[in-house]
């Protein structure tokens, strides 16, 4: 009897590990399928996001008669854009990382999936691309995080998997790196930006999650290098002087931009004289405005990512001494006018252009002075250091100038840190968060959200 008791009690763990294998092979199947997504939207993503840009380009900059249509084109754009994600994709509105942050730290799963779902999706990538068609100062790179924290959270409802956060973690680096081709810099936004925190089992999934999507990217975009490659190398001690001004101008800059986004974004939710509705496409309008003169009067430049006209500056074209601060204005216009879109892009060629002109002033290298202001300035813009010397030595090819760019990244990050003191986009997180309380409060009195508010 005992010796049947206990072959009872071995089959029966047996069985048990039978079905725990079953459970844990069926979750990494459809976690690994959700990265591989990832990786995969990623690309369609950035094509379509190249195609669309074009488009405006030759539709509406070719010259001639049609020289006047942004000024029609891109205002009326705008509102249209702003009112679609308003009505059918509320939780799609500009860059899509602070919603991903502001889920993480939502424990309500109704509160939660309120900015991460397939809708989510589809409305995040199309409004994005209709924007870039009207030739919106944004950037697909924030939009990718949104998408990919959705796709590994929808992974993870089909799958049974819990850890819900550290899949949005998870999902959020694989974007960045799928967007940018820079693997590294997607792990360490994760944990610099995303979670501020170190966890071994969080980041095995970021790291796995990472590699998969990364995998798919390359398998179809191949090795490359974002913008391009430059051998340009910072002198000791006859560059630091640039150094140092590239970093205390971005750091400047780039809490200026925060502010005023921030700011504005207050302003305009505080505006109570006006419906909802209406408050929104007046924004929208003179948004859209904005960038349109802005687009005209700088030859067109100042349209779309930005792309272009950085890759030239690494790549050593000097560009208009003005570029820096007419793409600053057209970007902060169209991140505050409530369309989808993010600014990292943009944000690195405002970052060129403030390069290049005290790369001018300076008499020095106008590849390595686009290089430094890249760091500076967006240091100064999201105040994550280490994302931002990770992603622009990825994205350069350049190995050789990792001090200064480090150098420059701090002091932009120290210099906005003491003038902008909450990083932006954990400051714009706490809005989606109130909004997602305030939206559970009324649709449920009773109900009570208890989120974990972000750390500054």
């Amino acid at each position: 009897m005992r010796k049947l008791a206990v072959m009872r009690r071995q089959m029966v763990r047996r069985s048990r590990a039978l079905m725990a294998s079953s459970r844990l092979w069926k979750s990494r199947l459809v976690f690994w399928a959700g990265a591989l997504a990832i990786g995969l939207i990623s690309v369609l993503f950035a094509r379509l996001a190249d195609r669309a840009h074009e488009f405006f380009g030759m539709a509406f900059l070719s010259g001639g008669p049609r020289g006047w249509l942004p000024l029609i084109v891109t205002p009326v754009g705008f509102v249209v854009i702003a009112w679609t994600t308003d009505r059918f994709f509320a939780g799609a509105q500009g860059s899509g990382i602070p919603q991903a942050i502001a889920a993480r730290h939502l424990r309500d799963e109704e509160d939660r999936g309120g900015f991460l779902t397939m809708r989510i999706i589809v409305g995040k990538i199309a409004l994005t691309l209709t924007g870039l068609i009207c030739g919106a100062s944004i950037g697909r790179e924030g939009p990718t995080v949104q998408v990919g924290a959705a796709l590994m959270l929808g992974s993870a409802r089909l799958g049974g998997l819990a850890h819900a956060r550290g899949l949005i973690l998870a999902g959020s680096a694989a974007g960045i790196a799928a967007a940018f081709n820079t693997p590294l810099a997607g792990i360490v936004f994760a944990i610099e930006e995303m979670s501020r925190t170190y966890q071994a089992r969080t980041n095995g999934l970021v790291l796995s999650t990472v590699i998969i999507a990364g995998v798919a990217s390359l398998s179809i975009l191949g090795s490359y290098t974002y913008f391009g490659v430059t051998h340009a190398t910072a002198a000791f001690p006859g560059d630091w002087p640039l150094v140092i001004a590239t970093g205390v101008a971005g750091g400047i800059l780039g809490s200026a931009f925060s502010m005023a986004t921030i700011a504005i974004t207050n302003r305009v939710r505080r505006m109570r004289r006006l419906t909802r509705e209406k408050r929104l496409l007046i924004v929208a309008a003179a948004a859209g405005a904005i960038v349109a003169v802005l687009g005209l009067a700088s030859g067109g430049t100042t349209f779309g990512t930005g792309y272009t006209q950085a890759r030239g500056a690494i790549e050593g074209t000097s560009l208009p001494a003005a570029y820096f601060l007419t793409k600053f204005l057209a970007t902060l216009a169209s991140t505050v006018s409530g369309i989808p879109g993010g600014l990292f892009a943009p944000s690195l060629a405002v970052g060129a252009g403030l390069g290049s002109t005290l790369g001018l002033l300076f008499g020095s290298n106008a590849s390595l002075a686009a290089i430094l202001g890249m760091s500076g300035y967006f240091a100064g813009v999201v105040q994550a250091p280490m994302t931002t010397v990770v992603i622009i030595v990825e994205m350069t090819g350049n190995h050789d100038n990792v001090t200064p760019i480090m150098a420059s990244a701090m002091i932009g990050y120290g210099i906005s840190r003491l003038i902008s003191p909450e990083p932006l986009y954990h400051a714009l997180s706490r809005l989606w968060i109130a909004d997602a309380i305030r939206k559970r409060r009324a649709a449920s009195p009773e109900h009570t959200a208890k989120p974990e508010l972000p750390l500054s």
